[in-house]
């Protein structure tokens, strides 16, 4: 189900798999995740993963906690997704966010979910700024625009 299969633990895929069951055909909200749905680059396939959208100010943003995974170079092919609770999805277009301009999400998103990823991000919950904006790099940052803000 994950679409980063070849990055991830055996656990990993599971742990997607049943989270995404969950999300995507149960329709249960767990904290905020939503089921990512985007275009494989190469396959046209599309695939699906859990993801925790984050609020900053008025948008939402995509952040990977893993980093370059498949799901970030799909997207980054595509422009374009959906997320995915139960019955309702949303079809989207992303920007990405420049490193220089992440510090305010990355925070955002610690403060949400550290519990959840704080080893894959690797550095404490309350790290300072210039340790955030030393991790941006690696960490990319998709600024959700639905119908609403296309063209924004």
């Amino acid at each position: 189900m994950a679409a980063n299969r070849k990055q991830g633990s055996t656990a990993g895929r599971i742990s997607n798999a049943v989270v995404g069951f969950l999300i995507g055909t149960l329709g249960l909200n767990l904290q905020g995740a939503e089921l990512l749905q985007v275009k494989g680059r190469k396959s046209g396939k599309v695939y699906s993963v859990p993801v925790n959208p984050v609020m900053v100010g008025e948008d939402r943003y995509l952040f990977s906690p893993r980093g370059e995974t498949a799901w970030v170079k799909n997207i980054r092919v595509s422009g374009e997704g959906a997320l995915r609770v139960g019955r309702r999805t949303e079809r989207f277009r992303v920007v990405e966010v420049p490193d220089a301009e992440k510090l305010p999400v990355i925070r955002a998103y610690l403060d949400r979910w550290y519990w959840q990823v704080g080893k894959l991000v690797g550095v404490p919950k309350d790290a300072d700024d210039a340790t955030l904006r030393g991790i941006a790099g690696q960490h990319p940052v998709f600024r959700i625009v639905t119908s609403r803000g296309f063209g924004s």
